[in-house]
């Protein structure tokens, strides 16, 4: 989690956030799970899940720059309404049969846990 000191994050990279890892191994395992969903989903559900999985780590990264930690809890607020968004796709990718009931099950295991850190480094800032 980000280390704070006298009300101010440290200098600390993002790449480090367990919160941000998590999230860039989510985008990473929902880019390969979408290549192979059928193609005319290419724009449609494949851009729209790719877009929500990137935008977790982004917002993350963009939101740990960011002065202040009330910035920096909106960031990752906007990041927790995308992992809520990949959720939705995931569960209708599943129930289209576009993934198999244990690559969902994988994928769903990684959301919830980037989830569970994403709110962890939520409650860290907030109490900072």
């Amino acid at each position: 989690m980000a280390e704070l000191q006298s009300g101010r994050r440290s200098q600390k990279r993002f790449e480090k956030l367990k919160a941000w890892q998590a999230a860039q191994a989510l985008a990473v395992a929902v880019y390969r799970a979408t290549s192979k969903w059928p193609i005319d989903e290419r724009y449609g559900m494949v851009s729209q899940a790719r877009r929500a999985a990137v935008s977790v780590s982004a917002n993350i990264a963009e939101g740990s720059a960011k002065q202040g930690n009330r910035e920096f809890r909106r960031y990752l607020d906007i990041a927790n309404g995308s992992l809520a968004e990949i959720q939705v796709y995931l569960l209708l990718a599943k129930e289209l049969g576009y993934l198999s009931p244990s690559e969902w099950g994988e994928l769903e295991a990684m959301r919830d846990h980037t989830g569970m850190l994403t709110w962890g480094l939520y409650k860290a800032v907030k109490g900072a």
